[in-house]
């Protein structure tokens, strides 16, 4: 229940008035007063500055509905119950529709339905404000600042960029690879923009099987085909007002592109099954790993979408090229595993994080989150040590060629792969690359 709730009585007959003020005041958290006409409440309204307003529907002065629309004027989310002697359905309803919170009637029950009435209109203030407080933290939690941890130079010129973004409605095409955080930079240009209030709807392109994509984006109307028992909205009509962010949008069918495009163009769409347009206002927000550009050459895109969606381009970095964010990372990992199962967070041993700097990470930071997770379950003592770093080995090796190094530079990264593996046994190490011991030395003093 809310504390100090202010629900103003307007009522002109004494006794009543003052039987409705008291009844209200044996209430603690609600603090009520009472006025005799429609005039005395506008007069005191702004001092009093109530929350909740009890209005008998034939006052001397004026109406229940004229003083309520004036109420509503001055204070819009007041709430307003109209009070009458008359049990009219057809009047509550209209009162009803133009605001009031509650129709009630005169009776010998009236201490009660006032309570109920009171209790429901208090939970539901209650409610509004929470869903206010979770949106306010949901905004904050996908603030740039929150989700794009790291100092490298590279991330800081995505945030300059993002930071461009969420002034205007410009479309954004984000880059990167899988893991690199699409999905986080997409919600925080949505929630750090003017349409913060509104919905952010996301769609994986790649998830949705291509003969149920239409469907998913537009909507259909019953009996538009075989199952279809009700109208059901798409993805662009549930995002307008807010964001729509389409996830790998270049493994969207040729076919569908076209359908997409003229969306992107009319800013309206067509529910399967019918004939009628729908106007939509979505900021478009779209995310791939691929290069649309290269797609667009090869065929296997539409140019006119390429060139529609093309606006402010964001090209994530990968995690292997971000330097000592990955130890910021997984510091960050740890803190918030700890957190969510009630743990101490443990300290990274030196050997530990030159074995995380080592690797070059394929599922970039996706996969950071997974391995510094499991290391704080691997480990039982206060620091986290390279054996409870687990990585994909196979993968460690592979993407080595992802980067473009000289032979010996390679060289060395093979070399630290096998030494990391086996926990720097030098001997063991040599054996495995066929070198002699002296070699190894050799090669790790160039490196100092």
């Amino acid at each position: 229940m809310s504390t100090n709730l202010k629900i103003a009585v307007v009522e002109d007959n004494e006794w009543f008035n003052r039987f409705l003020v008291h009844v209200i005041g044996m209430i603690q958290e609600y603090e009520v007063k009472g006025f005799f006409s429609g005039k005395e409440l506008i007069e005191g309204i702004q001092h009093f500055s109530p929350d909740i307003v009890t209005i008998d529907y034939r006052l001397p002065d004026t109406t229940g509905d004229i003083l309520m629309q004036e109420v509503k004027s001055i204070f819009p989310a007041t709430d307003v119950v109209i009070i009458s002697e008359q049990d009219d359905i057809e009047v509550a309803i209209e009162l009803m529709r133009k605001g009031a919170s509650d129709y009630l009637v005169k009776s010998k029950d009236m201490k009660e339905l006032l309570f109920k009435t009171l209790k429901n209109i208090d939970e539901k203030r209650s409610l509004k404000t929470e869903i206010v407080e979770l949106k306010k933290e949901v905004q904050t939690k996908n603030e740039f600042s929150k989700q794009l941890i790291g100092n490298s130079p590279l991330l800081k010129n995505v945030i300059q960029l993002l930071e461009k973004a969420v002034k205007t409605n410009i479309s954004v095409v984000i880059n990167g690879e899988t893991g690199t955080g699409k999905e986080v930079v997409a919600k925080g240009i949505h929630y750090s923009s003017g349409r913060k209030d509104q919905k952010f709807v996301a769609v994986n392109m790649a998830a949705v099987p291509t003969e149920l994509m239409e469907s998913e984006l537009f909507g259909f109307e019953k009996g538009a085909f075989t199952n279809a028992l009700s109208r059901r909205i798409g993805k662009f009509e549930e995002a307008s007002g807010g964001t729509l962010f389409l996830d790998e949008i270049g493994e969207l069918d040729m076919a569908l592109q076209a359908k997409l495009l003229r969306a992107l163009q009319e800013k309206e769409i067509t529910r399967l099954g019918s004939n009628e347009s729908v106007k939509v206002d979505c900021r478009i927000v779209v995310a791939t790993h691929r290069n649309l550009l290269e797609e667009v050459q090869k065929g296997n895109f539409r140019e006119d979408l390429y060139y529609r969606l093309f606006g402010l381009n964001v090209n994530l970095p990968p995690l292997r090229e971000r330097g000592n964010d990955i130890l910021i990372l997984a510091r960050h990992f740890i803190q918030l595993f700890a957190k969510e199962n009630g743990m101490d967070a443990l300290e990274i041993s030196e050997k530990a994080q030159q074995k995380l700097l080592n690797y070059s990470w394929p599922g970039n930071v996706r996969e950071l989150k997974s391995i510094m997770d499991l290391s704080m379950v691997l480990c039982e003592g206060q620091h986290i040590l390279p054996e409870h770093i687990v990585l994909q080995e196979n993968q460690s090796f592979q993407s080595l060629l992802q980067k473009e190094m000289s032979l010996r530079e390679y060289n060395l990264k093979i070399l630290q792969f096998f030494l990391d593996k086996y926990n720097n046994d030098v001997t063991k190490v040599a054996k495995k690359l066929d070198l002699g011991r002296t070699t190894i030395y050799r090669m790790l003093k160039e490196v100092e």
